[in-house]
């Protein structure tokens, strides 16, 4: 076997094997003694935390009067690229008389979500987020479609000053 330039011989190839050999230990070694990070999922499930940018599934936070900020705008519903969100809203007549939109249904279909978060930076009233959920196994795609809007919620409403 001959190298073009001659700079190679037996004892130049066998002092560069050894060094390529010698810094691959050298990063095994120090991964080795490194703390170690592997988490114990099934087990300790409870206390896993994901971090504060994770994206899991998204929700619409309701409070304790079962009332949620969602106006039935549809921007983000807009704002998404793959269809994932369907609002449904109704119109009603409020007591003064006016027509009000509100909102009849939020569908989210999870299984064709890409967790780009357009549609959390589209609310302009922060209705939606992502919650820190990463378990979306299931076996059937149906049960992937979720509805986030609580059964005989409403909108919370502004207070008028005077």
């Amino acid at each position: 076997m001959e190298y073009k330039d001659k700079k190679y011989t037996y004892l130049g190839g066998l002092v560069h094997g050894i060094s390529t050999l010698a810094t691959g230990m050298k990063t095994s070694i120090k991964v080795y003694f490194r703390k170690k990070v592997t988490e114990q999922y099934p087990e300790n499930r409870k206390e896993l935390k994901m971090f504060d940018r994770f994206r899991g599934t998204l929700n619409m936070p309701h409070n304790e009067n079962n009332e949620h900020r969602c106006v039935a705008c549809g921007l983000c519903q807009m704002a998404c690229p793959n269809d994932t969100i369907k609002v449904t809203s109704e119109t009603v007549e409020t007591a003064d008389g006016k027509k009000k939109k509100i909102l009849a249904t939020y569908e989210y279909d999870l299984g064709a979500c890409m967790f780009c978060q357009l549609c959390v930076n589209a609310c302009p009233h922060d209705a939606i987020t992502f919650d820190q959920n990463f378990e979306h196994a299931v076996f059937d795609r149906t049960k992937l479609v979720l509805k986030l809007n609580h059964d005989g919620s409403k909108v919370i409403e502004k207070k008028k000053e005077v």
